[in-house]
Order: C-alpha cells, then sequence, then structure tokens
C-alpha cells in the first residue's frame, strides 16, 4: 500500500470526505482570502446541514463526544479553506487555530477538546498542519454549539 501523498489522499485515508461548505448562519462568509492568507468564520459542527448536539461540556455534552465534535469543525474549516483557496493542495501551512468551547464553569478541559481539530490537521496535512492555537472556555455559542473552531491558512 502506498503511503498517502496529497492532503486529499491523507483525506480518502481516514475515511472522510471534504463536506459542503456550512453556508452562513447570518452577515459573514465562511472563509475570505486577503493575499496569501485565507481566514475561516467559526465553524461549528454541523454534519450534513444539522447540529446534532448541543449543550455545555462538562453538563450535557460529554468531553469525549465534544473532542469528535471539534474534529468535525475542522473539517469543516479544512472545506472552508479548500474553497477558498482551490483545493486542500492548495493549503502550505495552518497558522493559527482558535477553538471555542461552551462549557459549565466548573470545566477545565478545552484544550483537550480542541485537540479533536488540532489532530485532524495533523492527520489530514502532516507538518503543514501543525499550528498555533488559543482554547477558550464561553458561557454559550451559536445555537447553542458545544465547540466552534476557525483557522488562519497560508495557501499557494
Amino acid at each position: 500500500m502506498s503511503v498517502p501523498v496529497t492532503p486529499e489522499e491523507r483525506l480518502a485515508q481516514l475515511g472522510l470526505t471534504l463536506p459542503e461548505v456550512v453556508p452562513p448562519l447570518a452577515a459573514y462568509v465562511p472563509a475570505l482570502r486577503t493575499g496569501n492568507l485565507v481566514y475561516t468564520s467559526g465553524q461549528i459542527p454541523f454534519v450534513d446541514g444539522k447540529l446534532e448536539v448541543t449543550g455545555k461540556v462538562g453538563g450535557e455534552v460529554d468531553p469525549d463526544q465534544a473532542k469528535e465534535l471539534a474534529r468535525v469543525c475542522g473539517l469543516n474549516a479544512l472545506a472552508a479553506v479548500a474553497a477558498a483557496a482551490g483545493g486542500l493542495s492548495q493549503i502550505v501551512r495552518i497558522v493559527k487555530v482558535v477553538g471555542f468551547v461552551a462549557s459549565v464553569p466548573t470545566f477545565t478541559g478545552q484544550a483537550q477538546v480542541i485537540n479533536g481539530a488540532s489532530e485532524l490537521l495533523g492527520d489530514v496535512l502532516g507538518d503543514a498542519g501543525r499550528h498555533a492555537r488559543s482554547a477558550i472556555g464561553v458561557p454559550v455559542l451559536p445555537m447553542d454549539a458545544p465547540v466552534e473552531v476557525e483557522l488562519i491558512a497560508e495557501v499557494r
């Protein structure tokens, strides 16, 4: 079996496909390119146009489930970057990830939740997926989503 070389091949090996870019919920665009950078808007864990899990991490949402939801957010963010840049192979590197975790006041595992997105980026992009990051606990997110992820990518 050959070693996957392109991000598209790595994605396929993981059994994943890029989803359709999630349409904006308000007055913004999913991603914006300026020069060689693409900034995504915050991506919540929509799957097939639906938000199936809502609530607070450490309350209604288990941290392991939230980590998987962050992975979905990361995949949605990659789809937005790919649409703005002309494909996954146009990504030079992920520069920065910001993850928001809607959590109960006593929950302190935001970093581990956002690892879901960070690990996905590494799995798909290899070293180009390594990035600077912030993981922030917040009281509530749009539509009562448990997690939201945005990123900045350098592109060709």
